[in-house]
């Protein structure tokens, strides 16, 4: 499995699927004011569609997860895709807001969870090295959706009146997505006879039930929801602290831009960091890093600075979020990936579900917006101290080893070895086997070691 080069086609895929379907979901805001303006909705009510879209997926995240387990990620992917397409053009031609909202934030969201959960499963599943950077390389696709599905909706809304523009929107989506879907395959250690195996290979002895009652789990859950809940006050209210700050509309929009950007960069250098150092230790120190990176806007008025916190900002909090699935790949056994991913999913949606509402209440209160970025800091370190104390499943999964290694010995004399298996940290030595290399075999001898590491005696 971890020479297959199809794994890499896996996560170009769940790349470009997460770009996509995050793309259609967050084009919201791009049509908010010309729905308002041709329809006479309320901006409030429409954009809490977008809400009720948070919602959606934290309560389905995990039921996506399960049928991924149960029957593969293809058919939860192709579902959701096909959904999803289908509700966005439903959307553009709702008759009340009602309609809509239940359209675009109960389908739309829901819709978009099927993607999230079996992907990221599907990919760890795949990989037994270069995890982290492989997670993150999906998440990377997922966060380049501001980037590409918004301007183009932009372009369409500047063409076309706001349902047309949508209805062009899904039928994007599901050209693009519904043959993507395709593409994705179940990770091989999970096909046919490979999954007993793969269960008796290292994985944790435990089922469903107990996963989810698991420390691991109920810290990993905790976490999430106190990280997402960290960043997503920023992320939404960042553009109009700007505004307060006399910063121009069209310049405020642009900080926002910075830290997509640098979110891009934070993915890949997490990941990579993760696969050096390990997904916890890189993960631990992130949180911290994110909760004084929300506190910094606090101090900042012009632009210049705006774009600086922004970037660092973005960086942090964009990279730590693939670390999360590989911790549970870690830990959990393979056959439920799809369910413990979506659990953490479910958390985190509800903790991104607070930011627009805090941050609005806090606004109204106060007609300030430093106390959101206080609370966010002291949201953030609450999540730093919860994830201080995860500790590993007893049973989980050791770091992958090569699983073959060869030791050739050009001595004319007879030599003996020994191996030792390595453990983290300190070698350990685990199991000893002593070979005796013969005289007439020493011109060219082979030994093979089942991940051992040799040592000369």
């Amino acid at each position: 499995m971890s020479n297959s080069t199809y794994r890499w086609v896996i996560v170009a895929a769940g790349g470009l699927l997460g770009c996509v379907a995050i793309g259609g979901m967050f084009s919201l805001p791009v049509f908010l004011q010309p729905m308002a303006r041709e329809t006479g909705w309320s901006v409030t009510g429409i954009s809490s569609a977008m809400t009720i879209g948070f919602l959606a997926m934290a309560f389905t995240s995990m039921i996506w997860g399960t049928l991924s387990d149960r029957f593969g990620p293809l058919p939860v992917v192709l579902t959701g895709s096909i959904v999803l397409a289908a509700s966005l053009a439903l959307a553009s031609q709702a008759p009340s807001l009602l309609a809509f909202q239940f359209m675009f934030g109960v389908l739309v969201g829901a819709a978009t969870a099927a993607i999230f959960a079996p992907m990221m499963a599907c990919v760890t599943g795949w990989f037994d090295t270069h995890r982290s950077i492989a997670v993150s390389l999906v998440s990377a696709g997922m966060g380049m959706a501001p980037m590409t599905m918004s301007p183009l909706a932009a372009w369409l809304i500047s063409h076309h009146d706001w349902r047309t523009a949508m209805l062009i929107v899904s039928s994007v989506v599901g050209a693009i997505m519904i043959p993507v879907s395709f593409l994705v395959r179940r990770p091989p250690a999970l096909r046919g006879d490979h999954a007993a195996a793969a269960t008796a290979n290292g994985e944790p002895a435990m089922s469903l039930g107990q996963a989810l009652r698991s420390p691991q789990f109920i810290i990993l859950i905790a976490t999430n929801f106190f990280c997402c809940a960290t960043h997503s006050g920023p992320i939404i209210h960042t553009v109009s602290y700007a505004v307060t700050c006399g910063i121009p509309m069209v310049a405020a929009v642009t900080i926002y831009s910075v830290e997509g950007l640098a979110g891009m960069g934070g993915r890949i250098a997490f990941g990579l960091l993760g696969d050096r150092f390990g997904a916890k230790r890189v993960l631990v120190l992130g949180l911290l890093a994110q909760a004084f990176g929300a506190l910094g806007y606090v101090f900042v008025r012009e632009l210049a600075a705006f774009y600086a916190v922004a970037a660092v900002f973005g960086f942090i909090y964009a990279g730590t979020m693939p670390l999360y699935s590989v911790l549970i790949r870690e830990n959990f056994p393979l056959r439920m990936m799809g369910t413990v991913i979506g659990g953490t999913a479910m958390a985190g949606s509800l903790g991104m579900a607070t930011g627009p509402l805090a941050g609005g209440l806090i606004y109204d209160t106060f007609a300030s917006y430093t106390w959101l970025y206080v609370g966010s800091w002291a949201t953030g370190l609450g999540a730093f101290l919860i994830m201080m104390t995860f500790r590993p499943m007893a049973t989980a999964r050791p770091t992958a080893v090569p699983a073959r290694r060869e030791i050739r010995n050009l001595s004319p004399d007879p030599t003996y070895y020994s191996c030792r298996m390595p453990a983290e940290g300190d070698h350990v030595v685990a199991s000893w086997t002593v070979i005796a290399v013969p005289l007439h075999e020493s011109r060219l001898c082979t030994m093979i070691c089942n991940g051992l590491q040799p040592r000369r005696r």
